[in-house]
């Protein structure tokens, strides 16, 4: 069974920090795209961060550039986001996704369950 496991999500003030993780079972991330989404309560889904399947296309959304960094360990099946400099607006439920084909896209083919992250003072 195909799954992925989002997890790190949290209660943060602004200005910290967390880091998430995507840990892959049932197959290798190596071959896939990864991406991960947020949404906001009453908001649309939307993309945060993508990394390509061999690391060398990498994009984040205008509103995490400079604070949100994507990565990938192929050793530990898992795909991280490190977020800096966390803001209230960063507060939403964080979600990875993977496919083989599709970059980047609200169409890619496996999902996690997401993980609550709460910036608030």
């Amino acid at each position: 069974q195909l799954q992925l496991v989002e997890s790190g999500g949290g209660l943060v003030q602004p200005g910290g920090s967390l880091r998430l993780s995507c840990a892959a079972s049932g197959f290798t991330l190596d071959y896939y795209h990864i991406g991960w989404f947020r949404q906001a309560p009453g908001k649309e889904r939307e993309g945060v961060s993508c990394i390509s399947n061999n690391g060398g296309r990498i994009n984040y959304a205008d509103s995490v550039k400079g604070r949100f960094t994507i990565s990938r360990d192929k050793a530990k099946n898992t795909v991280y986001l490190q977020m800096n400099s966390l803001k209230p607006e960063d507060t939403a439920v964080y979600y990875c996704a993977a496919d083989r084909y599709n970059y980047c896209s609200n169409k890619m083919n496996y999902w996690g369950k997401g993980t609550l992250v709460t910036v608030s003072s």
